[in-house]
């Protein structure tokens, strides 16, 4: 079973976890990116996934490339695993996937916009490749596992039992996502004041739901999760192909996936299935002076993010006892 997490890149047979005194000796299918941090590990000795959870930390504070170096490391090195790393990757990809999927809600919803009105075919396809898009990013900029759902991420933990890395991930992905709501409502400043309803411009950052019915939202931001991390384990499962999909087409599987919920499952709660994309913009909402804006909607917040973490959960427990 492969999921959207790093344990699946490493591989099943724990081969990749080996700790190597070389880039060479690594073996062929173990991301390329996340090769100064083992060799890091190595001259720690401490256990890979120790490390990477000490990582975070480092990255943050600006130790990493130090560390690196201290290693035996070059600047290079150094300088790419400041730009490259599970955290950054997580960051960045998230960034994308709220940017240009709250970008098309802002298209579509504020006025003299040439999107104006088109509709939520074009929301919910926008939204698939906003995932395409981010998941991409993020595998280039050092997360293999493309998470950039804190739900996605609990799932991957529940199914595996390691939990340690929640932090390290979530943090990435709810800064992410604020970030990404804050360009796109830059990107659309003179489109805010000729916006007339408030609601409409909260509508932009954040979900709500079409009929207000809290048990029932909250079901359906449940279902609607557990679809995605039940669909996406089955996408990468060996079950369906030895070797997994083909290089770079998962990606585009995931974001059909997600096209796919909005299309069925996304006219109840406007689907938000992530707690970082929900809650992120929603503080960005908050946070900045969007002109004629009104109340951020607290009351509704909870929903998407405990729906969405209880789907996750429930579906880590599935995957951790069937092994698709």
């Amino acid at each position: 079973m492969r999921i959207a997490n790093i344990g699946a890149e490493l591989g099943s047979d724990g081969a990749a976890l080996k700790l190597c005194s070389s880039a060479q000796s690594f073996p062929a299918s173990f991301p390329r990116s996340l090769v100064p941090y083992f060799l890091v590990a190595r001259s720690w000795r401490r256990p890979p996934f120790q490390w990477t959870m000490l990582s975070f930390r480092k990255f943050i504070s600006g130790g990493l490339p130090h560390a690196i170096l201290a290693a035996g490391g070059s600047a290079t090195q150094s300088r790419e695993a400041a730009m490259h790393s599970v955290w950054f990757g997580e960051f960045m990809g998230t960034l994308v996937l709220v940017l240009l999927g709250d970008g098309v809600c802002a298209g579509v919803t504020l006025r003299k916009s040439y999107a104006a009105d088109a509709g939520w075919m074009a929301i919910t396809t926008g939204w698939a490749l906003a995932v395409l898009c981010g998941v991409v990013v993020a595998q280039a900029f050092g997360s293999p596992g493309a998470n950039l759902n804190p739900a996605i991420t609990l799932a991957a933990a529940v199914s595996s039992g390691d939990y340690s890395m929640l932090a390290l991930y979530w943090s990435a992905q709810l800064l992410g996502a604020f970030c990404g709501a804050s360009i796109m409502a830059l990107h659309y400043a003179p489109h805010w004041r000729l916006t007339p309803d408030p609601v409409a411009k909260l509508g932009v950052f954040c979900t709500n739901a079409a009929v207000r019915s809290p048990l029932a939202n909250l079901f359906s931001e449940v279902v609607g999760a557990a679809m995605l991390v039940v669909v996406a384990a089955s996408i990468y499962s060996h079950r369906v192909s030895l070797s997994g999909p083909a290089g770079g087409v998962g990606p585009w599987l995931v974001g059909s996936l997600v096209w796919g919920i909005g299309l069925s499952l996304g006219g109840t709660t406007g689907y938000a299935i992530n707690p970082a994309r929900d809650l992120g913009p929603r503080l960005a909402h908050a946070v900045w002076p969007i002109p004629g804006k009104g109340g951020s909607n607290w009351r509704y917040a909870p929903i998407p993010v405990l729906g969405d973490l209880i789907g996750g959960a429930l579906a880590g427990l599935l995957l951790h006892f069937a092994r698709p």
